[in-house]
């Protein structure tokens, strides 16, 4: 059977186990649609938070970019897991504790105002409909590619799946849903590391044949990184492992992308209500550190994809003839995301570091999912692959969608415009948003922004300038006001989100030299939060300190005796 063949087997099998969980668990209370009845097993949280956390951008993206970026590409590496440092410290336990349905919510009561739950809810659909993005991006690529059909065929399918199972188990149909959907994509991203590292170097386990050497050809004996380096070099490129050299990113644009990564990590919206569905404050904690072990599964093995993929693209296309371009250069050539000009015309492709002179155009998000089929790996491998990937997109496209529906239906309609709603009048009003919401997913993935990494990283950054210092001050600092928070977070993601339309969508010719201080869009979320914190420190201090018992609130959600719900 072919590639494709597989690929209908496979993706058909995990899309029928999808439906058939969310049939299962489907819900008809509010609290089951929104935190899954608060009763989901710690490990089994972890696995889902995994899975919401560990996107297209994680699976599809990331080595993609690590491979072009090299030394440099391990901010997303440290800036994605630092992040659940601070999420397993500074926040998950205490919101737990607080135990209502979600962050809005918490940000209204702990600032004593409406307003500041308004506006902790538009801030909520204005990052996740950033994030979903670039998952429908990511649903795009693997259907045009693996199925081929249409870009817009591949995400209308992929749009109703996720419809399903979300409005019909709301959040507990996602939990179920998203265990499966990790163990469907650690699976699809570990078996073709596996064998393309035994195939390199020899050694089975892929973080150790990334720092092993190459097991045969012209550079056998010589050590993987070591080699790419000397591949770099003789293409006229800066090293793979050079760091802060021209043609790489600077120092401090550097640290501002994994400070706005990992800041923004630990304020997404869509993870955050993760930990309201486990019984307790004490299973909040074990949850972020089951996660943290299911995600270091896949980010340990990311470095050492990136520099496969790599090697196998330079050493299968440099120098090649166009009539003897690989099989898989053509499929992939047949969806846009690689191409070649032949500017010298000598029919041969031809790599270089030199713009003038590159001949090839390769969209970094094929890296992973094209890996497989450079390295002449069986077609069932290819096609596991592809199920990974839409397991990925589909799991935090759904979380995404819940947390739009909430936000709508929990922090607009049931606390501001309709307080006497039913509990039945919410649950179908929540379900209806939810359909609203993956229409507009949909558009986003036919009309995408951007690679589905960057998109994702811009996310991280607005997450990262309204949510975090919001959340922080609200559980540390009791002096905290509603005008502080309310400021605070206005400041920060409208300065973050004018900062990247800006050099992205209105003035792009401008960059980098216009960038400010050398930070890119995709850094600017940490100059965000720290003016979040700049705005919202002195003017809690200018004014009249919060009522005793928001006081009290505090003390009671930090006080590790005290009584959890």
């Amino acid at each position: 059977m072919d590639v494709r063949g597989w690929t209908y087997v496979l993706v058909g099998v995990t899309f029928a186990l999808y439906v058939g969980i969310a049939v299962w668990s489907r819900v008809r209370s509010t609290a089951g649609f929104y935190v899954a009845g608060r009763d989901v097993p710690p490990l089994a949280n972890g696995m889902a938070t995994g899975a919401d956390w560990m996107s297209a951008a994680s699976f599809i993206s990331m080595a993609g970019l690590v491979s072009f970026m090299g030394y440099t590409g391990a901010i997303y590496l440290m800036g994605w897991t630092g992040g659940y440092v601070l999420l397993a410290l500074l926040l998950a336990p205490y919101l737990r504790k607080y135990g209502k349905f979600t962050t809005s919510e918490f940000l209204g009561d702990r600032y004593y105002s409406q307003t500041a739950r308004v506006v902790g809810a538009l801030c909520t659909i204005f990052v996740s409909f950033t994030y979903i993005a670039g998952q429908m991006r990511g649903v795009g690529v693997v259907f045009s590619r693996f199925l081929e059909v249409e870009v817009e065929t591949g995400v209308v399918i992929g749009m109703v799946i996720v419809l399903f199972y979300a409005t019909l188990g709301g959040m507990r149909g996602i939990t179920w849903t998203q265990v499966a959907q990790y163990a469907v994509l650690i699976v699809a991203y570990l078996i073709p590391a596996v064998a393309i590292s035994w195939k390199i170097t020899g050694q089975p386990v892929p973080q150790i044949g990334f720092g092993a050497t190459v097991a045969e050809g012209t550079n056998a004996g010589r050590f993987l990184l070591e080699t790419l380096d000397h591949l770099h070099r003789e293409l006229g490129m800066p090293a793979y492992t050079d760091a802060f050299v021209p043609g790489k990113k600077g120092m401090l644009d550097v640290l501002a992308i994994t400070g706005a990564l990992m800041v923004g990590t630990a304020g997404l919206p869509h993870v955050l209500i993760r930990f309201y569905t486990v019984p307790s404050a004490r299973a909040a904690r074990w949850s972020a550190l089951w996660a943290l072990v299911f995600i270091a599964l896949l980010y340990t093995t990311a470095p050492a994809v990136a520099a496969f993929a790599r090697v196998n693209l330079i050493q299968s296309l440099h120098g090649v003839a166009v009539a003897n371009v690989p099989p898989w250069f053509e499929s992939w050539e047949a969806t846009g995301l690689i191409g070649f000009d032949d500017k010298d015309g000598d029919g041969r492709i031809t790599l270089s570091g030199d713009a003038q002179r590159n001949e090839l155009r390769v969209d970094r998000d094929i890296m992973v999912l094209a890996n497989p089929e450079i390295a002449r790996l069986p077609a069932w491998i290819v096609a596991l692959v592809a199920a990974g990937g839409l397991a990925a997109a589909l799991s935090t496209a759904a979380g995404l969608l819940l947390v739009i529906s909430s936000a709508i239906s929990h922090d607009f309609a049931k606390s501001w415009l309709a307080p006497g709603l039913s509990e039945r009048r919410e649950l179908s009003l929540a379900r209806a948003t939810a359909a609203v919401a993956v229409l507009i997913a949909a558009w986003f993935g036919i009309n995408p922004p951007g690679f589905v990494a960057q998109v994702v990283a811009f996310a991280f950054g607005l997450a990262a300038s309204s949510f975090f210092p919001a959340l922080v001050l609200g559980i540390f600092w009791k002096r905290a006001t509603r005008e502080g928070a309310v400021a605070g977070m206005l400041a920060g993601i409208l300065f973050t989100a004018t900062y990247i339309v800006w050099f992205e969508y209105v003035s792009p010719a401008s960059a980098p030299e216009g960038y400010w201080l050398g930070i890119s869009p995709e850094g600017i979320g940490a100059v965000g939060m720290l003016l979040n914190f700049a705005v919202a420190i002195p003017l809690s201090l200018a004014t009249r300190p919060p009522p005793v018992e928001v006081v009290e609130l505090v003390e009671e959600i930090r006080l590790p005796r005290s009584r959890e719900v």
